[in-house]
């Protein structure tokens, strides 16, 4: 048994993610206690996986704060919500100003805000750390994500890190703001995550439905995506996927129920882009196709009812056209970062957060799901400019995206006239087409907000007063409140 004070951190939530964080920390010469509210499974790690490494138990609260050297260093890997805030509690009576509790799990960002106001008024100290990578980023490094009261970094900034993945032997971890900083950061990068795997897994529709692909020529292809721009995770093991084999020789990944969960994080993302009125489609459009695909019995009847195009064959040359979806989902993941980054600068405004656009990049760069060298260019942009507006404007992803756009074009229209959806190819042409309009018909949407509602315009050559028109010669000249839809 360790003596008091002797440990460098503590960590509680002993499932597989928090074994494996205790693990890494051990093997990079840390003294971890672990501790778990089921106190058996403290007694297993101990007796197992953490046999002979610098790792000591704790059968209670009391003797784990025992255990640690100050200020106290805790994690908490354990359920987001209410368990959170129930530890939290149990540990406050048992610290000392100036002590420090880590949440590592995937909390929404307004909680961590309130979590770090509450500490605060009682003189601790709060990190809320996003953790990407799964279990084998946790155990042989992850993306780090903190944020929260900066005081804490100085005492966290060696373990953290240390422990986390390295792209060019720079750590994948750095501060990252105030707050829920580090929070809403590990949310974008989870609704960034669920359109990276939307437009893959439209990819591997059109190649199986439009082109009819077996999946050992897809394997071959993601193999061969593998190898240039799209050199990424999601890229490696769908390549990965689509060669499995189940045990009588057939494709795995075709006995699966093509019903897609989720854990709230996309959603999250989609709903504080609405919040904020920033235009982040391609992550809300993935969110919807999860829902869509939970839809099982009802697209199973609907099958049966309701008609498609008259044709569904594809008579180009396929070669190409593989070529085409290629460039397709390099445009799509183009522009589901550029809309990430921009709800990241919102929420710095908002917040008055200082955000490190390019720090984000590298911590993104490896040990988390949505690594690649892609994010290598989004570094070197925003370290050309600090205050680029939007990631498509830099020289490089302008130049990329101008270069795809007629395949982009090409492969959603031959999807829509073989009936196959693409949802997020589709919505991420529409934001860019969007977005490269000098001109678009919302002025006819104020028209009539002003028609049936009173609530006013404004005209081009006077933007700064807003007028009501009287459309009928019934309605009245007394306008509503002003405000923006």
């Amino acid at each position: 048994m360790a003596c008091e004070g002797t440990a460098d951190i503590a960590l509680i939530g002993l499932a597989v993610m928090g074994q494996n964080l205790i693990l890494n920390m051990a093997d990079h010469g840390f003294t971890v206690c672990a501790f778990n509210r089921t106190t058996s499974k403290v007694d297993d790690f101990l007796a197992n996986e953490a046999k002979g490494k610098s790792i000591v138990g704790a059968h209670s609260l009391e003797e784990m704060v025992l255990k640690l050297q100050k200020p106290r260093k805790i994690i908490l890997l354990v359920k987001a919500g209410s368990a959170v805030d129930s530890f939290i509690e149990q540990l406050i009576p048992l610290l000392e100003p100036g002590d420090i509790i880590i949440d590592g799990g995937n909390s929404e960002y307004t909680d961590t805000q309130r979590r770090c106001e509450y500490l605060r008024s009682k003189d601790l100290l709060f990190v809320g750390s996003g953790v990407s990578g799964g279990e084998e980023g946790a155990r042989y490094g992850p993306s780090l994500m903190p944020g929260g009261h900066v005081e804490a970094w100085p005492h966290i900034k060696t373990i953290f890190q240390s422990i986390s993945a390295k792209a060019d032997d720079e750590p994948c971890c750095d501060w990252v703001g105030d707050n829920g900083a580090g929070h809403f950061v590990k949310m974008v990068h989870n609704g960034i995550e669920y359109g990276d795997m939307q437009i893959i897994c439209e990819a591997y529709h059109l190649m199986k439905n439009v082109l009819g692909l077996s999946h050992d020529e897809m394997g071959d292809i993601f193999d061969e995506w593998n190898k240039g721009e799209l050199n990424s995770f999601l890229i490696e093991i769908t390549r990965d996927i689509m060669r499995y084999k189940d045990t009588d020789g057939q494709p795995l990944v075709e006995k699966i129920l093509d019903s897609a969960g989720q854990k709230g994080t996309g959603k999250w993302t989609a709903i504080s882009a609405l919040d904020f009125g920033v235009p982040v489609t391609l992550i809300g459009e993935s969110v919807f196709a999860r829902c869509l695909s939970s839809l099982k019995d009802e697209r199973m009847a609907a099958s049966q009812q309701l008609s498609g195009p008259s044709t569904t064959e594809f008579n180009g040359d396929k070669t190409a056209f593989i070529e085409d979806i290629r460039k397709a989902l390099y445009a799509s993941k183009i522009v589901s970062y550029a809309q990430g980054f921009m709800l990241l600068r919102e929420a710095a405004v908002k917040f008055n957060w200082n955000l490190n656009y390019g720090g984000i990049a590298l911590m993104w760069r490896g040990g988390c799901i949505i690594r690649s060298v892609f994010l290598g260019n989004i570094k070197k942009a925003f370290d050309n400019n600090a205050e680029l507006q939007n990631l498509m404007m830099d020289d490089f992803f302008r130049e990329e995206i101008g270069k795809c756009q007629d395949s982009w074009r090409n492969v959603i229209a031959t999807a829509v006239k073989i009936g196959i959806p693409t949802p997020a190819f589709s919505t991420a042409l529409a934001f860019y087409d969007g977005y490269r309009s000098s001109q678009l018909p919302a002025n006819l949407i104020q028209a009539q907000r002003d028609y049936f509602g009173a609530h006013t315009y404004q005209l081009i050559d006077n933007p700064g007063t807003f007028i009501h028109t009287n459309w009928t010669g019934k309605g009245g000249n007394v306008s509503s409140s002003t405000y923006n839809a």
